[in-house]
Parts: C-alpha cells; sequence; structure tokens
C-alpha cells in the first residue's frame, strides 16, 4: 500500500464531502433531524479522522467560545444543529443543499499529509449560492483512507 496522497485521492475526498452535505440535506428534508444525524454521523466516520486524534475544525458558521471545535460531537452540530450543547449551531448542512463544487487555489502533499484550499460553492434547492473559502489538511490512515484532520471554512471577504 502506497502512503502518498495524489491530487486524484484529494478530489475524490472533496466530491464525497460534498455528496455527504446533500445527503444530510436530503435526509433532513425527507425525514427530519434524527434521519440527518445518521447520515451526518455516517459522513463524519467516513471522511474525519477523528480515530486519529483531535481534528482541526473551524465552521464557516461559527463564533465566540464554540468558534473552534476538536471534537466530533462538534463537527455533528455544526453539520446537524438541534443540540443543547452547541446553541447556537442551526445545522449547516441542514440548508437544502442540492450541489457542491470544488475550485483548487493550491495544494500541498509530502508522503501520507496533504492541504487543500480553494473555493467551495454550495447551490441549494432554489437555486441560491453560498461560496465558501475552504482549507483541508488530510492523512491517510493506516488502512490507506484518506482522513479530514484540518477543516477551516470562512465566508469570502466582503470590502466595504
Amino acid at each position: 500500500m502506497t502512503t502518498e496522497i495524489t491530487e486524484k485521492e484529494l478530489a475524490e475526498a472533496r466530491q464525497i464531502w460534498g455528496d455527504a452535505l446533500v445527503a444530510i440535506s436530503k435526509a433532513f428534508e425527507e425525514e427530519g433531524v434524527d434521519a440527518a444525524r445518521v447520515v451526518a454521523n455516517g459522513a463524519l466516520d467516513a471522511a474525519y479522522g477523528f480515530e486519529l486524534g483531535p481534528v482541526l475544525f473551524k465552521p464557516t458558521l461559527a463564533g465566540g467560545e464554540q468558534t473552534f471545535r476538536t471534537t466530533r460531537d462538534g463537527a455533528l452540530a455544526y453539520f446537524v444543529g438541534h443540540s443543547d450543547e452547541y446553541p447556537g449551531d442551526s445545522g449547516f448542512g441542514i440548508k437544502g443543499w442540492r450541489s457542491v463544487f470544488s475550485e483548487t487555489a493550491a495544494t500541498f502533499i509530502q508522503d501520507d499529509l496533504a492541504m487543500w484550499m480553494g473555493r467551495v460553492t454550495c447551490t441549494d434547492k432554489r437555486g441560491d449560492i453560498t461560496a465558501l473559502d475552504k482549507s483541508w489538511g488530510y492523512k491517510k490512515d493506516e488502512g490507506g483512507t484518506l482522513r479530514i484532520v484540518l477543516h477551516h471554512s470562512s465566508l469570502p471577504y466582503q470590502p466595504e
């Protein structure tokens, strides 16, 4: 098994993340928050590296004392909301997303570690677009699966 991460693997990882975001939204619309939570839990298990240590997670729409998350519960609350522990989270993953597209600004790859930075465009069921500036850090686990260990997201700067 090779540990070197490829550009193709990075593209596939971004696609998996985007598909999961859409699946969380659809589960919420069709079956409610419990179904969305099940899908989100599966996505966290499939894409993130919580078993490798703390995931450095800075969600787009988080602030105050809960701006930075390092736990799986913090990530789940961000994607689905409905958490007493994270009352400010409205559930980014349940906003009606229908497609996710990423554009690469740059990548850095060294053996089993990689970083990606670029723009992620999310389109909702009304056709409204939300552009996000994202950085992801990835590490291959012992089984050769690429895992997100850094997730930083922000809205693009809007000069006044």
